[in-house]
This record gives structure tokens, C-alpha cells and sequence, in this order.
């Protein structure tokens, strides 16, 4: 027997699977549906006639939360401290809106008495993970339902099928080549001939970024200022995270910028191939390194550096809300307080080329540095750290090259009278 289900929030994006959802939680649960939609950048013309679509399927109403500024100010920036980049190339564009968009999805839950959560994810991503576990943070007794789990519609043309049976209109109803996922931070491509590894992106997968060989000749020169690790102005105007973001996303895009093409490894134990277009995020890591470059000692660079991987895999696997991102944000955090300054880049076909950086808390010391006559520096003090530095090394030079005299006429001692009976 079916467990009554009273009320469900569905995370809702008026594409072909969640549009049959809808009537299937209604007839397998005999439950009211709430339908949720995050704005977390993507086009706006996938709100347009978002509502209607919603109510037409059966929904009982359609919420849209705006989530684009806390996406960029409470996510992306701070894991752009961190350093976080996912197997050296992926910034994590998918799986950093994924715990804010579940973590809304259950305040409405809480708001709207629901006692039930559901989402679109297929059993074979990793975006169910991501999903479910930010439910089980906020609320673990509520009842989350996968349909892709439970139902036995087993392909695209099954879902028209389903739909068509029940009067439900479909924008679409021919199969897309690819498979695509936008916000303000990044647009991926997934399907079609990106399946098999060998083949090139060709020109028409790619929604936001020219072609670098394509990109203007005479390229751009930016400024980007940052206030304890935080981007806050370009070109000493100041602006807020999602004008900010946004403006470094069009010069990006014009200079052919942030293009990764990827075989990654999912949480779900498969390879997978993607490409992704991460413009303004891919100028903005770069900035935040040189300044951070600047103001930050060897030691704590480098602990910080061998902590970003583990930072990158918490979000790619979609244990956001545990102790452990939030004890390595601490740190971050403190690492970031003289990270204030600003760099100097230019965006030329697909590159991002500094020019120079600064910082008024900069550990950098010209007097120090320079090669030139300086009396803040004695060279002959190296030779006593060389000697110290190396001493480890000196002495396990000279056991192996004195070892074999050492070894001549030496007997072992002998052991036996210790040895039990």
C-alpha cells in the first residue's frame, strides 16, 4: 500500500520530466504539489510562461526564489577562497548551486507544511546526492520521493506518452542533442556527441564563450579589486556580486574565456564527459590568486592549497552542510583577512594574462627581492642554511659511499643466547 503523502515541493524546472512529475505524484501519491523554481542566473526565457506550465500540470502554485545574490556571496565566493577546483579543472559551476537551491526547497517545505520533497534527478547522477543530502542536513523525517527511481517510464518518449495521455501541453517534444545546466556562474553540456571522448566540442554545444580564435585582436585590460578575498570593484567601480559577476561573464565570454572540456569521475562510480563555460569564474580565480600571492606566507599558502581539493570534493559530492566544510571555511576565512588589493589582467583569446597585482598588506619586500646592491640582505649567511638544510642529505651520502669500508671484517653479533628455548 501506497504511504499517504499529504504535500509535496517539487524542485521544478518546466522541462519535459518534471512537467509529467507533477500529474504522476498527484495519481501515485493523491497528494497537492507545490512547485519550486530557484533563479539562479539561467536564461530568462525559461521563466517565461513558467507559471501557467506549472498550474496547467497539475500544480497547486509555482514559487521562484531569487537566489542569484546569496548564490555569489554565501557559494561562489567563498569557494573561490578556497581555492576549490574539482580534478584540476572543473569549478564546480553544477554542483555549488545544488545545496542552496535544496536548502530553499526545504524552507518551503517548512513554510508551506509539506511533508514530502521530490526532484527530477536520474538514479544514474550525481545530483540526487547532492539534492537528497541537503534534505537529510535540514530535515532528515521528510519524505523524499525520486520518481526516476520508481516509476516505469524508462525513456524521453515515454514521458511524452504519459503526458499526451493527460492533456499536458509540451513545448518540446523533440530530443534535444544535448543536455544543459545554466546559472550565473556557468553553463555545462553534457550528451550527444560529447558522449564519446575522442570527438571535438563542435561549435553549436557551446552557449556562452567564443571560440578564443575568434576572440578580438586587440584584447582587454581589466583592473578587479578585492576586500578580504571578496571581488568588489572592476576598474574601481564598485559593484555587487551579481552586476559584478555578471559584467566579467560578457568579457569572458568576448575573449573566448573559461572553456573546459572534461572526462571527470562522478560520484556514482562512472566516467563522465562534459564541457563547461565558466567566463567570469575563470577570470575571477585568477585575480584572487595574485592577490592572495601577495599577502599570504609560504607555510599557510601551501597548507591552504593542499586543503582545496578536499574543499572541491565536499561540494562535488555534495556534502556541503557537514563539519567538515564548515571547519575548513573557518580557516579559509582567516587566511582571508589582508587578502584586500587588486590585479592587473588582460583577456586575450581564451587567456587570462596578469599584468600585475598589489596589495596594501603585501608580504612582498623589493628591498628583499631585488638582485641588484641591497643592504638589507648578507648572501654569505645562505651558505650556513645550505649546510643546515642539507645536513639530512650529507649525512646519508656519506653512509652510502664509507658504508662498504665500514662493512669490511665485520661480523654480526651473536643473538642466540636471547633467543627463548
Amino acid at each position: 500500500m501506497t504511504e499517504k503523502i499529504e504535500k509535496v515541493v517539487l524542485a521544478y524546472s518546466g522541462g519535459l520530466d518534471t512537467s509529467v512529475i507533477i500529474p504522476w505524484l498527484r495519481e501515485r501519491y493523491g497528494c497537492r504539489v507545490i512547485a519550486y523554481t530557484a533563479d539562479v542566473g539561467q536564461n530568462p526565457k525559461e521563466f517565461e510562461g513558467l507559471e501557467e506550465k506549472a498550474l496547467k500540470s497539475g500544480a497547486e502554485k509555482l514559487i521562484i526564489d531569487d537566489l542569484r545574490a546569496e548564490l555569489c556571496t554565501d557559494y561562489l565566493f567563498p569557494m573561490i577562497q578556497a581555492g576549490a577546483v574539482y580534478e584540476g579543472k572543473y569549478l564546480l559551476g553544477t554542483s555549488i548551486a545544488r545545496p542552496l537551491i535544496a536548502k530553499k526547497m526545504m524552507e518551503a517545505v517548512a513554510r508551506e507544511g509539506a511533508d514530502a520533497v521530490s526532484h527530477g534527478c536520474t538514479g544514474k547522477g550525481n545530483d540526487q546526492v547532492r539534492f537528497e543530502l541537503t534534505f537529510k542536513a535540514f530535515n532528515p523525517k521528510v519524505r523524499v520521493l525520486a520518481p526516476w527511481r520508481e516509476w516505469n517510464l524508462r525513456s524521453r518518449e515515454d514521458c511524452i506518452a504519459y503526458a499526451e495521455e493527460r492533456g499536458i501541453e509540451l513545448d518540446v517534444k523533440e530530443k534535444g542533442i544535448y543536455s544543459h545546466d545554466e546559472n550565473i556562474w556557468h553553463l555545462s553540456s553534457e550528451g550527444g556527441e560529447l558522449e564519446d571522448p575522442w570527438t571535438n566540442a563542435p561549435r553549436g554545444v557551446f552557449g556562452r564563450i567564443l571560440p578564443p580564435w575568434e576572440a578580438p585582436d586587440e584584447g582587454a585590460e581589466i583592473r578587479i579589486g578585492f576586500k578580504k578575498g571578496v571581488p568588489v570593484s572592476i576598474d574601481d567601480e564598485p559593484m555587487d556580486p551579481v552586476a559584478l559577476l555578471t559584467h566579467l561573464n560578457e568579457l569572458g565570454r568576448t575573449h573566448g574565456i573559461g572553456q573546459v572540456d572534461i572526462v571527470e569521475n562522478r560520484l556514482v562510480g562512472m566516467k563522465s564527459r562534459g564541457v563547461y563555460e565558466t567566463p567570469g569564474g575563470t577570470i575571477l580565480y585568477r585575480a584572487h590568486r595574485e592577490v592572495e600571492s601577495m599577502v599570504l606566507d609560504a607555510e599557510t599558502m601551501h597548507f591552504k592549497d593542499s586543503l582545496a581539493p578536499k574543499y572541491a570534493e565536499l561540494i562535488y559530492n555534495g556534502r556541503y552542510f557537514v563539519p567538515l566544510r564548515e571547519a575548513l571555511d573557518a580557516f579559509v576565512r582567516k587566511t582571508q583577512e589582508n587578502v584586500t588589493g587588486e590585479t592587473r589582467l588582460r583577456l586575450y583569446k581564451g587567456n587570462v594574462v596578469v599584468l600585475g597585482r598589489r596589495s596594501p598588506y603585501s608580504l612582498y619586500r623589493e628591498d628583499f627581492a631585488t638582485f641588484g646592491a641591497d643592504d638589507v640582505y648578507d648572501q654569505s649567511d645562505a651558505q650556513g642554511f645550505i649546510n643546515l638544510f642539507g645536513l639530512d642529505i650529507k649525512v646519508r651520502s656519506l653512509m652510502e659511499t664509507e658504508g662498504s669500508e665500514r662493512l669490511e671484517g665485520y661480523r654480526a653479533p651473536d643473538y642466540s643466547q636471547f633467543k627463548r628455548d
